[in-house]
């Protein structure tokens, strides 16, 4: 579970971390307007969207421990590229080989593991461990980042001379890029490498034959799986939403870089609470149920951001809200796929099904980056932000709804 946990977070590191804590200073030092990082961002969702599903059967063929170390040492060979600081075409180029190289060999292969550690009854804690523990370094390593911009700039990097943003920036994408190639080394030498091919269940699955297909048709006649996509697209829209707390913090509180960078990697440190909180509860007290609750508070969060008029000075009110709206979004992160127990979705289809739920569910990559990046151009300052949180808060009552019908059909299920 370590070698999961420390994989499953450092392969995002470099195409999300980057932008989440330090988006003011990337837009400057790469030269980018938010409409033109959101396009980037989009074609990493276009790929990851397209390699999603075959991503899939591959896990239920291949070793996770291959497949995992593979995904992260080639991520972090584009890290490598990335700290070059490109501009708009660069920036297209490297997070389109992202989608690429952090989906295909990796998701399903990720998710198909844990469900393994975690049998029958302990998929909420599988699954609230991994993203709890994602959680715990990814607000480690934000921190840590945070801290180091402080230190070069203790004035504030707002007055900061380009060449001195550029070299600060690049040492925290090398960072990552280390971290990341590290990681490839210790899953390597950590996970298990059972071929799934040898595991009983799966004798009659043998390349060549109609198994594949029969699989695949297998998890698309499941409802519940497409009940959970849904699930996963609206509870990803929100954490999507949260890469722009940062600027948000900028211009609605007048915050500084260095400021707003710290404030959003306090909320980050919900994550690990919240996700593994959740998964208790749900194996508790049902996945499903808090699926539920976690939605109904991430509206009420969204809502107040998107009409709540922002004053400097009132930090606390920023911090507040972020840290109620974090429970439920990282709480969720910590649920959706531990609903696969629940809704008896047959294990020897796990990589399939977690393929296709990916590739709808994952969507928000395509979509959210660009659409904020549009809503903020289109009307600069508070109001493309609040335009922003009733878009997010939309989707969240989507999620809401989804979520108390699964709930309700899992029930009759169960009766």
């Amino acid at each position: 579970m370590l070698g999961l946990i420390l994989a499953g977070e450092a392969i995002y590191a470099l195409p999300f971390h980057v932008t989440r804590f330090f988006r003011p200073t990337v837009l400057d030092v790469f030269g980018l307007t938010n409409t033109e990082l959101g396009t980037a961002q989009a074609v990493y969702g276009i790929i990851a969207m397209l390699t999603y599903f075959p991503g899939g059967p591959l896990a239920d063929r291949f070793s996770a421990r291959t497949l995992i170390s593979l995904s992260l040492w080639t991520t972090a060979a584009g890290g490598l590229y990335m700290a070059t600081l490109p501009g708009f075409h660069g920036s297209v180029l490297i997070w389109g080989f992202f989608g690429f190289t952090t989906i295909l060999l990796f998701w399903a292969a990720l998710i198909r593991a844990t469900r393994d550690w975690g049998g029958i009854d302990e998929q909420g804690r599988a699954y609230g461990l991994l993203e709890g523990g994602r959680g715990l370094l990814a607000a480690l390593w934000a921190s840590l980042a945070a801290l180091l911009f402080a230190f070069v700039f203790p004035e504030g990097i707002g007055d900061a001379a380009m060449e001195d943003k550029r070299q600060a920036l690049r040492m925290v994408i090398l960072g990552y890029t280390f971290i990341t190639a590290t990681a490839g080394i210790f899953t390597w030498f950590t996970l298990a490498d059972p071929h799934p091919s040898e595991q009983r269940e799966l004798e009659e699955w043998k390349p060549g034959t109609e198994s594949v297909w029969a699989h695949i048709m297998q998890v698309l006649r499941l409802p519940a799986v497409w009940l959970i996509s849904l699930v996963v697209i609206c509870a990803y829209v929100a954490y999507k939403g949260f890469d722009n707390y940062s600027l948000y913090a900028v211009v609605g509180f007048g915050m500084s870089e260095v400021e707003a960078a710290k404030i959003v990697a306090i909320g980050a440190w919900m994550r690990p609470a919240a996700a593994l909180a959740a998964g208790l509860l749900g194996d508790r007290f049902l996945v499903s149920r808090m699926t539920v609750a976690c939605f109904a508070l991430l509206l009420a969060s969204q809502l107040f951001f998107a009409v709540f008029t922002p004053q400097p000075g009132v930090a606390w009110v920023l911090l507040l809200n972020i840290l109620i709206g974090g429970s439920a979004m990282f709480g969720l992160r910590g649920l959706y796929f531990a609903l696969f127990e629940e809704a008896r979705i047959p294990a020897v289809v796990t990589g399939t099904a977690v393929g296709l739920v990916s590739v709808v569910g994952y969507t928000p990559d395509v979509f959210v980056s660009y659409t904020g990046g549009v809503l903020l151009d289109r009307s600069p300052g508070l109001a493309g932000h609040q335009h922003y949180f009733y878009f997010l808060a939309a989707f969240a009552a989507i999620g809401l709804l989804v979520s108390v019908v699964l709930m309700r059909m899992l029930r009759r299920q169960q009766v």
